[in-house]
């Protein structure tokens, strides 16, 4: 099978194999970027979210690829313990009810996860 290029406006942000199935990893903000991202492999799907809550703004984790709770339910912001839809990012309680991260649409190729490049800038 042939491996296909990313375009100009993506860029690969691991192996899909890097991030456990059940599980969450975080990504350092891009070269000039502020933000990191983090994604969560669940289901056969991959959900990419800036690292960002949507209350203040400070990362969720508490430490490297903290991001769920314990039993990989639902997302957990480390400051005031906002719970989070894993999905779709929507906020289930805390501070920001209502809202939601914001999410990265993120693709598979070739065993890669490819996001848009400015993702986290």
């Amino acid at each position: 099978m042939m491996q296909q290029d990313v375009g100009a406006e993506e860029r690969v942000l691991c192996r899909l194999e890097d991030i456990p199935e059940g599980g969450s990893k975080g990504f350092p903000a891009p070269p000039g970027g502020l933000i990191g991202l983090f994604a969560i492999r669940q289901g056969g799907r991959v959900h990419v979210y800036v690292n960002a809550c949507p209350h203040i703004g400070l990362p969720l984790d508490p430490l490297p690829d903290r991001f769920l709770d314990p039993r990989a339910q639902v997302i957990l912001c480390s400051v005031h313990g906002a719970r989070f839809r894993i999905e779709d990012g929507t906020c289930l309680s805390g501070p920001c009810l209502g809202k939601a991260l914001e999410a990265v649409p993120a693709r598979i190729l070739d065993g890669r996860v490819v996001v848009p490049a400015a993702a986290g800038l």
